[in-house]
């Protein structure tokens, strides 16, 4: 006892000490990665991150293509993240940038214009960031998995016909999608040869190529060296395939170039070097005048809601689901600081709004990464193509890159899983169908709707608990969950319509056995009912209440309830004070 009354300045230190490195551990994850770290883990870390590098820029250069940006600003937008989330991620396979889903909904809220995108990226980023520090990632947990299957399908129809356009090498073609699908139907005649048929073939070459690797046998110890290295060719092929691709299509685009003739669509010229360090835009020069702030912020509408939110819906559920599939853990508000921290800072740097990639997230665990320092070569190689690269994207075919675009968001279409929730839960099918539906016509307007409807079905059994009647010894209404203000008037409706507009009236037993919460709406509501039915000399009981429940009855302070002051802690009705002989089990009667 001495010692420790000795030392008790020293033990407080230390567990403040210890306290601070947790607290330090927890908002700068790579701290506790960073000290395990080998040489095996950055051999690994190094073919991921070069992997994922090959993939990234010829898909950035696609997605600008669907946000209706110029093509550097899918560059722009593909770096920070890597560098962000090194340090702030709790995910080792996840990766950040352009996605096509977040690309679309840039393109609905901004219409192509640069500004507004840059903007939308950091009024997101602070949102994200107010959400991370005020732990509400939980709210992330009411949209449902239908919405967001429903939402995703809808999306990677949106985008993969936005694309046809380019691949078929069609003008004048408006975003609206209904509209869009008319005047490309109705421009068909005047499809371009050259463009339909790289098109054509690049989607082609891209499935065989994912159908090669899905397929390829895998590498084993008995193989010979000359195996293993056509096997190793392969895999970089296969793997690389949206930049093998790209790279070719370009190729064959500057051999028609060298001689004179371009039958393609092609990138054109693209900004030279990386992006300047400049302020967000809050107010936007234009033909007509100064935008103020406060209209551009108008002008994004919905969009600076609904981009935030989906923004971290999909990397939250990208990162718990490889979480899962690896046998670790994430931190969602960790991740909300995370990615919006990334769109933030990208702001500075013109990028427009990101978020976690399931493709290239993918690919990153595939290849077998062991922490998120992976993205820092990712990062490096998009900054390499942006200092040096810029130039050679003009010959890039725009057919080219809608191929990269189709093929990346074909397998997001899922409407097999209609089937399973028919088997499952059909009223599950509507806020899917519903959200699918409405997506087609206005984004946040589908993605409301569906949440709206779960929310709705979500509280539904609240509104009306499941009840069971038995009247084996009178009549006894059994509660089967908890009840809570939306089911007071079902409750009371229930009970007049079986006993008190019956002829004759009846006296009730309530059966609480399997109730475990009320709220005070319920307790006057009950209180009500002991009047009413003692008005009819009739007599209301109790069963099977659970003591933190008599609690909340009694301290309603209400006459009706003074019957229960002579409960014991099981909710017996005692004979006397002190007996230990219950006079009727676990129910409590208003006698008239």
């Amino acid at each position: 006892m001495e010692w420790l009354n000795g030392h008790q300045g020293r033990i407080r230190r230390l567990c403040m000490s210890c306290c601070s490195r947790e607290m330090l551990q927890k908002r700068l994850p790579f701290l506790s990665w960073l000290s395990r770290y080998s040489l095996q883990w950055l051999q690994l870390d190094v073919i991921a991150g070069l992997t994922v590098g090959l993939t990234v820029v010829p898909q950035a250069l696609a997605y600008a293509e669907v946000a209706g940006l110029p093509v550097q600003y899918g560059l722009y937008s593909s770096f920070v993240g890597c560098f962000v989330y090194c340090l702030l991620g709790t995910s080792k396979d996840v990766t950040l940038g352009p996605t096509a889903i977040m690309s679309l909904l840039v393109s609905v809220y901004t219409s192509g214009d640069t500004s507004l995108a840059i903007l939308l990226a950091f009024l997101s980023g602070c949102i994200q960031l107010a959400m991370g520090l005020l732990n509400f990632g939980f709210l992330l947990d009411f949209i449902s998995y239908p919405v967001i299957k429903a939402f995703t399908s809808a999306a990677s129809v949106t985008i993969g016909f936005s694309q046809v356009k380019n691949l078929l090498g069609l003008k004048n073609i408006p975003r609206e999608f209904i509209l869009q699908v008319y005047e490309t139907f109705r421009q068909l005649p005047n499809t371009r040869l050259g463009d339909a048929i790289l098109g054509l073939t690049c989607i082609a070459i891209l499935m065989m190529l994912k159908w090669m690797k899905e397929h390829s046998p895998r590498m084993h110890r008995g193989m010979s060296c000359w195996y293993r290295f056509c096997y190793l060719i392969v895999w970089v092929i296969t793997t690389a395939r949206n930049a093998v691709v790209v790279i070719a299509a370009g190729l064959v685009a500057y051999s028609f170039q060298a001689m004179g003739s371009q039958p393609f669509i092609l990138t054109g010229k693209t900004a030279e070097g990386l992006p300047k360090f400049n302020i967000p835009p809050f107010s936007e020069s234009t033909a007509n005048g100064t935008v103020t702030f406060r209209e551009m912020v108008q002008n994004i509408g919905p969009g600076l809601f609904i981009v935030p939110c989906m923004g971290l819906l999909e990397s939250v559920a990208i990162a718990r689901a490889f979480a899962s599939q690896n046998n670790y853990r994430i931190n969602t508000n960790q991740e909300l600081l995370a990615i919006g921290l990334t769109n933030v800072l990208g702001s500075f740097l013109s990028s427009y709004p990101v978020t976690g990639s399931f493709g290239r997230t993918a690919l990153n665990s595939q290849t077998g990464v062991c922490s998120p320092a992976g993205g820092l070569l990712t990062g490096v190689l998009v900054l390499l193509s942006l200092a040096y690269l810029t130039p050679l994207f003009f010959y890039i075919p725009k057919a080219a890159l809608a191929a990269v675009i189709i093929c990346a968001v074909a397998p997001m279409f899922d409407l097999g899983i209609c089937k399973t929730l028919w088997n499952v839960k059909k009223i599950d099918l509507l806020p899917f169908l519903i959200t699918f539906l409405l997506s087609f016509w206005e984004i946040q307007y589908g993605i409301l709707a569906g949440i709206l409807i779960s929310v709705v079905i979500l509280c539904y059994p609240i509104a009306r608990p499941k009840m069971t009647v038995s009247q084996s010894n009178g009549l006894t209404l059994h509660f089967m969950s908890g009840l809570n203000f939306p089911a007071m008037e079902f409750l009371r409706d229930s009970v007049y319509e079986k006993a008190l507009a019956v002829s004759p009236p009846r006296s009730v037993t309530l059966d609480f056995s399997h109730v475990i919460t009320l709220d005070y709406t319920v307790v006057v509501g009950l209180r009500d009912l002991l009047h009413e039915f003692k008005s009819q000399g009739l007599s209301l009981t109790f069963c099977g209440l659970q003591p933190q429940l008599l609690q909340m009855l009694l301290a309603a302070d209400s006459k009706a309830f003074h019957c229960l002051q002579g409960l014991g802690k099981t909710g017996d009705l005692y004979q006397e004070e002190g007996s230990t002989e219950p006079l009727l089990h676990n129910v409590t009667r208003a006698s008239p």
